[in-house]
């Protein structure tokens, strides 16, 4: 698996980040990696999101920061320069895959069919998100679906919590999960940064027991 890929899934949960003003990224960093979670996947839907990967990676070297809800070439060529590490996609777009490949910029587009994972097959992918997970079968269908394509990972995102995360992650093929609980928008908006902190060491913790 790829370096960044490998490191990004040795946490087993990614917060999947929202940000509406890139002034709340430093603190929201800062208090991820307080909680134990030196990752994030910042989505590229607002207009801090750019300026928020600049500043994260920045103040925070050590943090493996990613742009997520990427749909076009050029937000791949914005977030790299801002400092993304990897790029996550919610489905899986031909072009923005390999052009990533083509650029060696780790991917991990977003899979729901057999048809779609037989493309990141093809493409040598190791590690694929499926999303969205809860809504679209859930272990179940990451299990069906891994059966014949034994050789590829799944990155489940969508409707994944603290009460779920366990059934997820004991799957051998899940290597790690993308969630937003922990980084609700509610308690970035009002600045309650010591409340991501504790739910992000909780969900390390859970993590750790899961994986004992």
């Amino acid at each position: 698996m790829n370096k960044v890929l490998d490191e990004l899934c040795s946490y087993g949960v990614v917060p999947v980040v929202v940000l509406n003003r890139a002034e709340d990224a430093k603190p929201l960093a800062e208090a991820l990696c307080n909680g134990g979670l030196k990752c994030a996947e910042v989505t590229f839907r607002t207009d801090a999101a750019e300026e928020s990967i600049k500043i994260m990676s920045k103040e925070f070297p050590e943090m493996m920061v990613g742009a997520g809800t990427v749909l076009t070439i050029d937000q791949v060529d914005r977030a790299v320069a801002a400092g993304a590490r990897f790029i996550v996609s919610p489905g899986f777009d031909p072009e923005i895959v390999d052009y990533c490949l083509s650029k060696e910029i780790p991917v991990v587009p977003g899979c729901v069919t057999p048809s779609e994972v037989a493309q990141g097959v093809k493409r040598g992918l190791e590690v694929l998100k499926f999303f969205p997970a809860q809504q679209a079968g859930g272990v179940a269908m990451i299990k069906a679906m891994a059966a014949p394509y034994t050789g590829v990972k799944f990155m489940p995102t969508g409707g994944i919590n603290a009460k779920n995360l366990e059934e997820y992650l004991s799957f051998s093929k899940i290597v790690a999960c993308g969630g937003s609980w922990m980084v609700k928008a509610d308690l970035i908006d009002s600045g309650d940064f010591k409340k991501i902190t504790e739910l992000t060491a909780e969900a390390v913790k859970l993590v750790e027991n899961i994986r004992k």
